[in-house]
């Protein structure tokens, strides 16, 4: 092989015996599953740029506006007490992605982690486009300090930088709006030193993790490959290699095996390993080697897929069980997570939100004549314009009540706020004991009703005696 490191069981390939990291300058590969893979990462990044411009109910499709408290998340607005809802979110996708993984070991790694869509799609293609192919970059490496390495190198840091700086603003996006960001840089630094210094301790860090930690974050940093090994199983879907095909390797006509030991599948790897010692820590997946070994295969007139998709009882020969205990179990818990998600959503999902709570004070006033119960009513406009606010007795209360200025209407302004007290009274003669009662609450526009049922408290009814 061209890089002089052997990778081998014993040690991480990207780890010196000193402890320093051995740069690793993966070289391309060509096939179908890197072209499959390079067109789901663009289409990533594109989702990551255009959804805080993608506008939905006045809002992006995505903006976690932690100023005003408020979570717009695809149509649907949370405020800091719906927060619990994101307990069936995290747990819903996380159960989600413990079922593909069960399934198709770590192909999230390798199609679908941010960290690897930059690494492999941005950052490792600008690199190939200013410092050549990857001979050219290792004897780039080792060539001492002259003008032209220094002009390279200073170059692709630079663009490196630039990158990172609109990584930087788009993740910023999410939580001030496009609009205000854009706002703030025509301003200076110093009027928005806490947006600034965000984007400016993020753009760092991105520097360092592309331009230097790389896949060291993989290994040492990302705690999903270790998860993984208590995920899979012998019948999980993994990149691997055929050692019953392709053992003993040599020269093809002097051996037996498919392998000619062409060492193409460790050229690749981004992460340095040599998939034919089996599946290991640092793999992420991302199919490299399937390409490389399938298109070495092809020029020696040899049936490709020694390198492939497949479980390790199908790489034993042994039959394949696609469908077993674990994954029924985490399919189970991601549909009650993710449907409990939905139907939560859709009952948040109303333009305006209302709670009733008991006012301070005694739980009920009487007199000789009546009974008074007194309520706070929280009124919540989730839309970016005004809205009109009516409240009455709704169906489901007892005959005999009233409320006070009842039918009345209120204004609330666009993502404003506004608290209420009511009162509803009963006709002491008409009280029969503890009850529950409707209270409606009508908005518009959008003809939003809300009913909120509450419990009416009174004194005892015998004991309480109405006057003669």
């Amino acid at each position: 092989m061209a890089d002089s490191k052997i990778p081998h069981l014993n040690s991480v390939t990207t780890i010196n015996d000193d402890g320093s990291h051995y740069f690793i300058h993966p070289a391309d590969a060509r096939g179908k599953w890197m072209l499959a893979r390079r067109l789901v990462g663009l289409v990533l990044i594109a989702v990551y740029v255009l959804l805080p411009w993608i506008p939905i109910n006045d809002n992006p499709a995505v903006f976690l506006d932690v100023e005003n408290r408020m979570f717009h998340l695809f149509g649907l607005t949370l405020v800091p007490q719906d927060l619990w809802v994101m307990f069936f979110a995290i747990t819903g996708l996380g159960f989600t992605l413990f079922f593909v993984t069960s399934l198709l070991g770590r192909v999230w790694c390798g199609w679908a982690c941010p960290y690897t869509v930059f690494l492999d799609h941005v950052y490792r293609r600008i690199e190939r486009w200013i410092e050549g192919d990857a001979l050219a970059r290792r004897a780039l490496d080792s060539a001492p300090w002259s003008t032209a390495k220094i002009c390279k190198r200073a170059f692709k840091h630079l663009l490196y930088l630039v990158v990172a700086t609109a990584i930087a603003h788009v993740f910023l996006s999410y939580f001030v709006s496009w609009r205000r960001l854009y706002g703030f840089m025509h301003e200076g630094p110093l009027q928005h030193a806490t947006a600034f210094g965000i984007i400016a301790g993020l753009t760092l860090v991105l520097w360092f993790c592309f331009g230097y930690f790389r896949e060291q974050f993989c290994i040492i940093m990302c705690p999903y490959g270790r998860l993984q090994g208590a995920l899979t199983d012998d019948d999980t879907i993994n990149v691997g290699y055929d050692a019953r095909r392709g053992e003993p390797r040599g020269t093809k006509g002097k051996v037996a095996g498919a392998c000619v030991d062409c060492q193409r599948c460790v050229q690749v790897c981004p992460t340095g390993i040599d998939i034919r010692n089996g599946l290991q820590l640092e793999c992420i997946g991302c199919t490299a080697c399937i390409d490389a070994c399938d298109e070495v295969m092809i020029k020696i007139e040899r049936l490709p897929g020694l390198i492939r998709y497949d479980s390790y009882n199908g790489f034993a020969g042994k039959p394949r069980r696609f469908l077993r205990p674990r994954v029924y179990a985490y399919c189970v818990l991601a549909v009650l997570g993710l449907g409990s998600l939905g139907v939560v959503a859709s009952q948040k999902a109303r333009p305006f939100t209302a709670t009733v709570s008991r006012s301070g004070g005694a739980g009920f006033y009487s007199d000789a004549s009546s009974i008074r119960n007194i309520y706070m009513i929280r009124f919540f406009n989730k839309r970016n314009q005004g809205a009109t606010v009516t409240m009455r007795l709704g169906r489901g209360t007892p005959p005999g009540y009233q409320l006070s200025g009842e039918n009345q209407t209120f204004s609330v302004g666009a993502l404003g706020e506004i608290s209420r007290t009511c009162v509803v009274i009963t006709p002491a003669a008409a009280y029969v004991g503890d009850a529950d009662i409707v209270l409606e609450v009508h908005a518009d526009p959008g003809n939003v009703t809300l009913d909120k049922t509450v419990r009416f408290l009174g004194p005892n009814p015998q004991s309480f005696k109405t006057p003669q």
